[in-house]
């Protein structure tokens, strides 16, 4: 589930759940995964802990008069700046599960998408806090660390030493996981170049973890296209910027 407005709390970022306590005739906990409750209830995912019966409330009205919580609370226009962001963000995150869903389970590729997604919740933590709570968040949990953002590096790194990068444009679309991850890679760009507007603490890392983000989102594309299609057609313009991984599309510095 995305950030804002799909199915979540704004003023706690937890799933809004509410229960009936009333179970239907004949419906009883399920014993295992993907069972179906007796009765029609409502299928058993994965120990969730959804019983029969139960009701998940899907949207609140809170968000009815234009405005959306904060993490911790508060309460802001739904197009000030840092919900702009985390709705770039929570797009990103969205073409992220598209391109893993084109990967093998288990993965090397599906374990790394798998981790990004969960980076980018604790991201939006940070984005969605007023100033003053600032203080509440925890380092790795609701705040993005120099850790998070050297991880990044290091597989940056790691995939450049299996691949001769390409020395000019793409042409993205070699493949259904190569086109996802440019898609998203786009989308992260945008989320950075929004940062600038959402007045984020000094000494953030949110900016320096979606840059470095985009960066390793055009290197998988790379890795995962294999065979590079070249804009060969693209002639480049007196004093144009050459070939090199900005070029061919990479992340901004």
């Amino acid at each position: 589930m995305g950030f804002h407005g799909r199915g979540h709390d704004p003023d706690s970022l937890r799933p809004v759940v509410e229960f009936s306590l009333l179970a239907r005739p004949g419906c009883g906990r399920p014993g295992s995964s993907g069972e179906r409750c007796r009765g029609g209830g409502r299928r058993w995912v994965g120990g969730s802990g959804l019983r029969c019966g139960a009701v998940v409330k899907i949207y609140t009205r809170k968000g009815d008069d234009g405005t959306t919580g904060l993490y911790y609370g508060g309460r802001v226009r739904k197009d000030s700046p840092a919900i702009e962001v985390n709705g770039d963000v929570d797009e990103a995150q969205a073409v992220l599960g598209l391109a893993r869903a084109e990967a093998e389970p288990g993965s090397e590729l599906d374990d790394i998408l798998l981790s990004l997604e969960r980076d980018l919740w604790v991201l939006m933590a940070e984005v969605a806090t007023a100033p003053d709570n600032r203080h509440k968040l925890v380092e790795g949990t609701s705040l993005v660390t120099d850790a998070m953002v050297g991880a990044l590096e290091v597989h940056i790194d790691a995939l450049n030493e299996r691949f001769e990068m390409p020395a000019e444009f793409v042409v993205p679309g070699q493949n259904r996981v190569s086109a996802a991850l440019d898609v998203a890679r786009t989308v992260v760009r945008r989320a950075e170049r929004e940062c600038g507007g959402a007045s984020l603490a000094s000494g953030s890392h949110v900016g320096p973890y979606l840059n470095r983000l985009s960066d390793l989102l055009w290197t998988m594309a790379r890795w995962q296209e294999g065979e590079h299609v070249a804009a060969r057609s693209i002639g480049h313009a007196p004093g144009a910027a050459g070939g090199g991984a900005a070029g061919a599309g990479a992340g901004e510095a």
